[in-house]
């Protein structure tokens, strides 16, 4: 998976630089197969520090761009699931990749036990979100607050593009129930619920209080992703959880990490109210608000 982003990176960046395939290799002194195999990431292939910066060079990346192949680039080399902390300055590099996969998916399950997912954030409820201390992005930094709220905001183009992916959302009945700002921006943000509920691609569920232990409530927030099938019917990419922290994220793609998440939805999904029931509680809970 790894290894397919970078190489996805990799051609973009020089395509963004108005390069062939033929005219990147012969400036970089490859063969075009070679080229190919890079871009394809070719599991024989050896991502070299040099020669990585000798395209990110020919290619004129920008430093965030540089940073974050460089980063891949060394993850491939340890053969491991990375972990990442290049936040430096603006959004964390490790973010830039899940947008990445996120984009590229064609289905998406998300559980939020304490937020609302930011593909369905309203604007006031995410800037109420970023003023948090604890986050990588600086509370008292207000340009790198307001790019991230514009971020979170051109994501959810994702949800009614050409193709768009199918998202499924679980969350815990206190998202709904614990203010986030004013009674106001929360009756915003479940009537932006409700309204991207009625996409044919949105599914929202919710777990109440009463459904007792669930297995989510042994993970915390997750995602895990699955990606389109090519011609012989394969997934471009194997599926992969992302987990997120404060300083980081892990991204897990092993068979045995996905079928636990696999099995830990399942879970919650049979006991979280239906989607008509889910709805309810929402409408119920955001006239609960317009009365506060």
């Amino acid at each position: 998976m790894l290894r397919r982003q970078l190489g996805r990176k990799l051609e973009a960046l020089r395509k963004a630089a108005g390069l062939t395939m033929e005219q990147a290799a012969e400036q970089l002194d490859r063969a075009r197969a070679t080229l190919y195999r890079i871009e394809n990431g070719a599991e024989n292939v050896r991502f070299r520090a040099a020669d990585v910066k000798e395209m990110l060079s020919l290619y004129d990346a920008g430093d965030e761009d540089s940073e974050l192949v460089l980063a891949m680039a060394a993850a491939t080399r340890e053969n491991k699931n990375w972990w990442h902390d290049y936040i430096g300055s603006g959004l964390p590099r490790w973010f830039q990749l899940y947008i990445g996969l996120e984009a590229a998916a064609s289905n998406i399950r998300k559980y939020q036990p304490e937020l609302v997912p930011g593909l369905l954030q309203t604007r006031a409820y995410a800037e109420q979100v970023f003023q948090m201390p604890g986050g990588s992005i600086d509370a008292k930094d207000r340009d790198e607050q307001q790019r991230a709220i514009q971020l979170r905001v051109e994501r959810q183009g994702l949800l009614t593009r050409f193709a768009a992916p199918e998202l499924s959302v679980i969350m815990n009945e206190a998202v709904l129930r614990r203010p986030v700002g004013n009674a106001s921006i929360m009756v915003e943000q479940l009537r932006q619920i409700l309204k991207a509920m009625k996409l044919p691609n949105v599914t929202v569920r919710v777990l109440e209080f009463s459904a007792g232990l669930h297995a989510g409530a042994m993970t915390g927030a997750f995602s895990i992703m699955n990606f389109p099938l090519d011609g012989a019917g394969k997934e471009v990419e194997p599926p992969v959880t992302y987990l997120e922290a404060a300083t980081g994220a892990i991204y897990l793609d092993k068979p045995h990490e996905i079928s636990a998440y696999n099995s830990i939805w399942a879970d919650m999904t049979d006991r979280a109210l239906n989607e008509a029931q889910s709805r309810s509680l929402i409408q119920q809970i955001a006239e609960e608000y317009t009365h506060a």
